[in-house]
């Protein structure tokens, strides 16, 4: 049976158009095989790159891709060999999971760094509660041990458990690191141990020293630039003069709960330690479940200034306390180049003291700042609030942003007469915002 006219048509007229195809596909090919006749074939950019270049690439990727790279051709067999940077993150290990190898964590990275060629710079190792029954001790000492003789610079070991990982003494004889960063880490150095002389940032959370020599590990590094502590479970060891032998920090960051029984969290312990830092460039301090200021420490002036300063983040800081804020006021008016300002509020008294300063500014006295950049995060739209903004607004020509973010608790009116009171307060820099979210 003959289909109907008008499908027939468009039948030979497809066929028409795939004979072209066909037809065109056909000269192309004979085309290309005359000039691959005279021509040199084209130039493979990629394989022909140098090593250092490959290995660049590869370290970008993530492992398990980076590894697939040698399949791609015989030349790109082994490419992956030269890997500097291995990342044993949530990624890598969810990865294996799917292909059905959660049961071989320890020897699959085993086998991967004995394939390595060359110099180890980076190591990131992940351990939440599906990796580590799997993982053994003597995986991670061996691990370490190697990395020690492969000249690793950054380690980042991240775990998760509620059980601290205790770490192989091997760990110190990584004399060339550069970074190093242990969360749920239990260590206690060896006394060989000399130090790390090459260390320029330490991240520490939830640490512990069993020889409870914390600040003397600090003072081994001499050259370090970053610290950062979070809560640590020896930190109450350390001593503030251990924190300011490290003349060379440029960013600290310290839970200042963990100092409470050494004094560093009264205003004058803080001024004190920082007048010992004098390139330090940010400050972060965490005032979460601090209760340690009193009332004669606040009440005094900073002796010092502190010029370098550039950033500083105030978090969990209580506003509604005038013994803390006044600190907040000394702290701000003494880093007279200070440029970001980060504030995050914590939770008040039910009712809060009334602001500690006037409500006139004299703003031919005031000093200015060079502050652009200003944040609130869970604002309590406070009269304390309004009386840090006056000012900060009063001192600052070259501001250029104010961001609010309210707390939850704060209702919409109170936020609308909040910014009312805000909008109406005079601004020395002329390009100055504020703006609500």
């Amino acid at each position: 049976m003959h289909p109907p006219y008008e499908n027939q048509l468009f039948w030979h007229a497809g066929r028409r158009n795939f004979l072209r195809m066909q037809a065109a596909v056909t000269h192309q090919r004979r085309r290309l095989m005359d000039s691959n006749a005279t021509e040199p074939a084209p130039k493979d950019i990629i394989s022909s790159m140098p090593d250092d270049v490959v290995a660049h690439i590869l370290d970008r990727l993530p492992l398990q891709d980076a590894v697939k790279t040698g399949i791609l051709s015989r030349n790109w067999r082994f490419k992956w060999t030269m890997l500097t940077q291995l990342v044993f993150d949530e990624v890598f290990f969810r990865y294996l999971l799917e292909t059905k190898r959660e049961n071989r964590y320890g020897e699959i990275i085993s086998r991967l760094l004995l394939h390595l060629k060359g110099v180890i710079s980076k190591f990131v190792l992940y351990i939440d509660q599906q990796t580590y029954p799997i993982l053994e001790d003597e995986h991670i000492a061996n691990w370490i041990l190697f990395l020690s003789r492969k000249g690793i610079k950054d380690l980042i070991i991240q775990n998760i458990l509620d059980q601290p990982l205790k770490l192989p003494t091997h760990l110190f004889t990584c004399v060339e690191l550069k970074h190093l960063k242990l969360v749920n880490c239990c260590f206690d150095p060896p006394a060989s141990f000399h130090g790390f002389p090459n260390l320029l940032s330490l991240e520490l959370s939830r640490v512990q020293n069993e020889s409870k020599k914390l600040g003397e590990f600090f003072s081994r590094c001499p050259v370090l630039e970053i610290l950062t502590m979070g809560f640590t479970f020896s930190a109450h060891e350390v001593k503030l003069a251990e924190i300011a032998k490290l003349t060379n920090l440029k960013i600290l960051s310290l839970y200042l709960r963990n100092f409470e029984k050494c004094m560093i969290t009264s205003p004058d312990g803080i001024f004190e330690l920082l007048g010992f830092l004098p390139k330090l460039q940010e400050l972060r301090l965490d005032f979460l479940q601090c209760k340690s200021f009193t009332e004669d420490g606040a009440k005094k002036r900073s002796p010092t200034t502190f010029p370098c300063l550039k950033t500083l983040d105030l978090s969990y800081i209580d506003l509604g306390s005038g013994i803390v804020l006044s600190f907040a006021f000394e702290i701000i008016r003494s880093s007279w180049n200070l440029q970001t300002l980060e504030i995050m509020t914590g939770q008040q008294d039910v009712h809060p003291p009334p602001a500690i300063c006037s409500p006139e500014v004299d703003y031919n006295t005031v000093g200015f700042l060079q502050l652009q950049r200003v944040t609130f995060t869970s604002s309590m739209a406070s009269e304390n609030e309004v009386c840090l903004i006056k000012y900060l607004l009063a001192c600052s020509p070259f501001l250029k942003e104010i961001f609010l973010y309210p707390h939850l608790f704060v209702a919409r009116d109170e936020q609308l007469m909040f910014a009312k009171k805000l909008l109406k307060l005079h601004r020395a820099s002329p390009v100055a915002e504020i703006c609500f979210f």
